[in-house]
This record gives structure tokens, sequence and C-alpha cells, in this order.
């Protein structure tokens, strides 16, 4: 077995999306494009809202791939054009495949609106193979209680498994392509080593630090830390002398290999199939939120 070495550190850009709300995201930037077969990572938060403040964002489409959401502090609800709808609260996932098409809006919930609180939360865009872009919009919404963990026989690691394995715990959600989503909580000292198959990218993004990858440096949070394909596992340690603990996102799947024509909210694989969508958007044939 052979540990993955970090390939480069990469700081979450202060982005506003929506109506207005801060994100912080580490790609798409000047420093990575995208990183196969993932897309886009946002950070929400953590801030600070007063009741009434929290922004979310209005009915806009999605075609050609998966949004990962998953909330850590608050909670959002959300409408589509499937007239499907729902809220995620603290601690539940929401996998969204898009497919060839679908408008939906996300929102603060009105309980949220009306206490305000701590928003926190972290979107992942998943890519979709060229055989699936146009597969029918679906769900999987998972809520917190039924997500998957495991601890450390020290107890001093803990980890919800939203996809893939980890520690012997099985996610319950189902993956187009090969993907784990861990999110691991360490107390100081903590250390634990989860296997990543040689075909696999993965990266971690580090939501409190420090926390150290094999022998590398310590990574403060809101970092992405990339990994090299020269190793089957990944090694991740909360240094003892912390005075805090640390939790991290570890994130891998298999590359597609394929290539990628996107513009705003559509990620196809050529440039006539992004013009389709506008066009599809345009003319109404992605639907609307009518409730």
């Amino acid at each position: 077995m052979a540990v993955r070495s970090v390939s480069h550190i990469i700081k979450g850009i202060p982005t506003l999306e929506g109506a207005g709300f801060l994100v912080h995201r580490p790609f798409p930037s000047d420093a990575l494009s995208d990183f196969d077969p993932f897309l886009l990572l946002d950070e929400m938060g953590p801030m600070e809202v007063r009741p009434g403040e929290a922004k979310g964002a209005p009915d806009h489409p999605h075609r050609g791939f998966e949004t990962v959401t998953y909330m850590l502090s608050g909670s959002f609800r959300h409408k589509d054009s499937q007239g499907h709808q729902g809220k995620l609260a603290a601690g539940d996932v929401q996998w969204m495949t898009a497919g060839r098409g679908v408008v939906h809006s996300e929102e603060p919930s009105e309980e949220f609106q009306q206490t305000g609180g701590t928003l926190h939360g972290v979107q992942l865009w998943v890519n979709l193979p060229k055989t699936d872009k146009m597969i029918r919009p679906h769900y999987q919404e998972i809520p917190a209680a039924k997500i998957p963990s495991a601890r450390t026989s020290d107890g001093n690691v803990a980890v919800r498994v939203v996809a893939g394995e980890s520690l012997g715990a099985r996610a319950i959600i189902e993956t187009r392509t090969p993907i784990f989503y861990l999110d691991v909580a360490l107390k100081p000292g903590g250390k634990v080593v989860q296997p990543v198959a040689h075909d696999l990218n993965a990266f971690a993004y580090v939501l409190s630090g420090p926390v150290r990858f094999g022998s590398h440096t310590d990574v403060q949070r809101g970092n992405m830390v990339p990994f090299e394909r020269d190793g089957d596992e990944v090694w991740i340690e909360a240094p003892p002398e912390s005075q805090s603990s640390a939790r991290v996102l570890l994130i891998g799947g298999r590359p597609l290999n394929e290539p990628i024509a996107r513009y705003g909210p559509f990620v196809m694989n050529t440039p006539q199939e992004i013009h389709d969508a506008f066009e599809d958007y345009r003319s109404g044939r992605m639907g609307s939120i009518d409730f």
C-alpha cells in the first residue's frame, strides 16, 4: 500500500452566487478548471444571518450533470419544474441528477428566515457521462439520520458516508459512476487511512483545521487538496498539538475522460449541445416552477 501525495493546495475564492449569497469556490478557478469527474465545489458560509437576511438561488436551470447539496447548518427549501419540492436541514443530503434538464430553486426555509442563525453548506457538481446526459431528472434525498456512519476503534475519528464506503460503512446513495464522498471529523491526534483505488481522482476540502495529509504541511480551513494518483490510500490526521477538532471532506471519483463543453448551468460534450440547451430552456421545454 502506498500513501497518495498532495499535488498542491488551492484556496477557495470568495464568489457571490444566486441572489447574492457568499460562497468559497476552489474550482473552477484559474488554479483548476475541473477535476474529472467533478465540475465545481462551493462552500456556502459558515455565515451568521439575522432573521429575514438569508439569501438563496431563485429559479435557474441545469442540464448534463448532478448537484450534490450537503447542509451542515441552517435549512433550505427547494422546488423544481418536475413538481418536486422538499426541505434540507442540517446533515441532510440531496443528490439531484439534472439529466436532460430541470429548472429549480434553492431558498432558505421559512423557519430559518424567521429565526436566522448559522448558514453553512457545501455543493458539489458531478459530471454525467455522455450516455447519461439526457436521462430523466431525478432525486435522491437522504435525511441526516439515515446517512451511514462509522468510527475508528479509538473513537478519535468519525466518518459520515455520503457516497462510497469507509470503515466498513457503505452509503445508501447510488451514483452513476464510482464516487466516494466522506465527511471526516477528527479529534486532536485522530488519524484515519482511507483506501482509494488507483483509477480514481481524489481531493480533500478542509472545513475546519488544521489537517495533515501524510507528511504534508498542515492545511487550514477553506483549502482544497488534490491528490496525485501515486498511491492507493489517503492518510488524514488532526495534529496532536492542535487545540481543536478538525473536519474534512474527502471526495473521489472515476474520471470520465470525455470532452467538456460548459456555459453557466449547462455542461455537455459539444458547443452545439450547449446551444441546444439554451434553446430548450428559452422555449420552455425544461418547464417552469408553477407552485
